[in-house]
């Protein structure tokens, strides 16, 4: 896996307002490539910015990534050109996947070192940025979800910026495995017992998944 990574473009965005179904909505989805070098701080990068604080941002997912290996399909289905950030996630790269890459892993990026934390858990703002109304359905079926990391060392990054993975998780469970838990997971309790052994799950997952663990005793 380690083999032909890096990254394609780096974005940012502060939340912008849209019409979602006749409403305002607030929104941080609206990024734009940048060259950069921008800091990497241990909530987000400079410059950049979430709306929706409950759901989005905070150490476990200081950077949204996603994999320009899906770009292709997407300009299939939806019959458009997909520009980068179409996903609003603040990098796209290359050679990391959800079925390869581990909760965990460790990466240097630029200056910045960086874990993989969670999967990118999709929401109606990716139906109002692409006017598709079943859009977050699409992405579980597909698994193409994107993921998260945490800040382990702050640093500067750019867009031409080398992506290296420093460490591979003992554990060995693929982002995919823990989006497919949390889609239909909830009668799982062998895997939902794997994954709140993983310290590197983010905090609110693994606190999901024991909930649903003790409903099920």
């Amino acid at each position: 896996m380690t083999a032909g990574i890096g990254i394609v473009s780096l974005n940012v965005g502060k939340p912008v307002t849209v019409d979602y179904l006749g409403k305002d909505l607030s929104t941080g989805i609206y990024k734009q490539p940048v060259q950069g070098p921008l800091y990497l701080g241990s909530a987000n990068f400079t410059g950049d910015g979430q709306a929706d604080l409950v759901n989005h941002g905070g150490p476990d997912k200081a950077v949204c990534v996603y994999p320009f290996e899906h770009y292709a399909y997407w300009e299939e289905v939806l019959g458009k050109k997909m520009e980068h950030a179409s996903f609003g996630e603040n990098l796209t790269v290359r050679g990391l996947l959800e079925d390869t890459v581990c909760i965990g892993d460790v990466f240097k990026v630029g200056d910045a070192v960086v874990q993989v934390s969670q999967p990118r858990y999709p929401c109606f703002k990716l139906s109002q940025k692409h006017g598709v109304k079943d859009m977050p359905a699409q992405v579980l079926t597909t698994g193409y979800s994107g993921f998260y990391l945490r800040v382990l060392e702050e640093g500067h990054v750019s867009a031409d910026s080398q992506l290296v993975q420093l460490e591979s998780h003992p554990a060995q469970v693929t982002v995919l495995e823990v989006l497919k838990l949390l889609t239909n997971g909830r009668q799982d309790e062998t895997g939902l017992r794997r994954m709140v052994e993983i310290e590197a799950l983010a905090e609110k997952v693994r606190h999901k998944f024991e909930g649903w663990i003790e409903k099920l005793q």
